[in-house]
């Protein structure tokens, strides 16, 4: 799995950013972007969130609790999410056994082709 710093990095790369424009955006110096990719340094969760928004990601996959890096960014899925978390309890167990088996029989309906 790759490292909080080298995602960094890689995300930085792909957006075409050099560490002196990254650390403008996030109003710090490149040294300080430099030590975050080389992971000699770890930043705050602001600063980790300010990170993802700037190299337009999420937080969950610079801390490689994703390989995806746009998860979560479709507005329409993200609303479906907090609709889902503002249920009761009782009531989104239900709608996430719902979920899961519709998840379920597409993945095997898409095996079965």
């Amino acid at each position: 799995m790759s490292s909080f710093g080298k995602r960094v990095r890689e995300r930085r790369e792909a957006r075409e950013l050099t560490q002196q424009e990254l650390a403008k955006i996030l109003d710090t110096s490149y040294t300080v972007i430099g030590k975050y990719e080389r992971d000699e340094m770890k930043p705050s969760i602001d600063v980790a969130a300010d990170l993802a928004k700037a190299l337009d990601t999420t937080v969950g996959y610079l801390v490689g609790e994703s390989g995806e890096t746009d998860i979560l960014k479709d507005p329409t899925m993200l609303k479906r999410i907090n609709d889902l978390f503002s249920l009761e309890e009782e009531d989104k167990k239900y709608a996430l056994f719902s979920i899961d088996s519709a998840i379920n029989y597409l993945k095997l309906k898409k095996m079965m082709k």
